[in-house]
């Protein structure tokens, strides 16, 4: 009996080799995010979030220097031009990619929005609310759970991290 080909049209792929290279390319494009933020001296972390069909509906990346708005992280600038773009806040069905594990509020953000899965590149061990410090996401307590994937393309989102941080310290 000949097994069924993977529907391409579904999101995310079905097929674990699929699913790798679109986590891969749309890490990709969150550390595009994270490389602007450096101009304006912000930490360059970036996010994107992708709609249930595997189209960009939002984008972010740090602007707190840039703003003077605390809660100005990547994770919430994209949540909002994605809810933007839905035109409603409830983003189920969606998919936060983000170079740096969520930090409280970030976590806050995801389960308040719905979002359906997490994909990360590096672990924040200081502040990190999605597995390692805390894990907000997945709390039984919550009023949503969150997928999480880690390990995304994770040398390369801590290296630029290190890189922004070591002539600072």
């Amino acid at each position: 009996m000949d097994r069924p080909e993977p529907d391409d049209d579904v999101f995310p792929p079905s097929t674990l080799g699929a699913r790798r290279a679109a986590w891969d390319d749309l890490m990709g494009a969150a550390l595009v995010e994270a490389a602007q933020a450096i101009a304006t001296d912000d930490v360059p972390v970036g996010a994107v979030v992708v709609g249930p069909d595997g189209r960009v509906l939002g984008t972010g990346r740090n602007r707190r220097e840039e703003s003077g708005d605390p809660t100005a992280h990547a994770e919430v600038l994209a949540l909002r031009a994605a809810a933007a773009a839905r035109r409603g806040w409830r983003l189920d069905g969606c998919t936060l990619v983000v170079t740096l594990e969520p930090c409280v509020m970030c976590a806050g953000a995801l389960v308040a929005a719905r979002v359906d899965r997490l994909v990360l590149g590096a672990w924040d061990p200081k502040a990190g609310a999605t597995g390692s410090v805390w894990d907000m996401v997945r709390d039984q307590r919550a009023l949503h759970a969150v997928e999480v994937v880690a390990g995304v393309r994770a040398d390369e989102c801590a290296a630029v991290l290190r890189r922004f941080f070591q002539p600072r310290r």
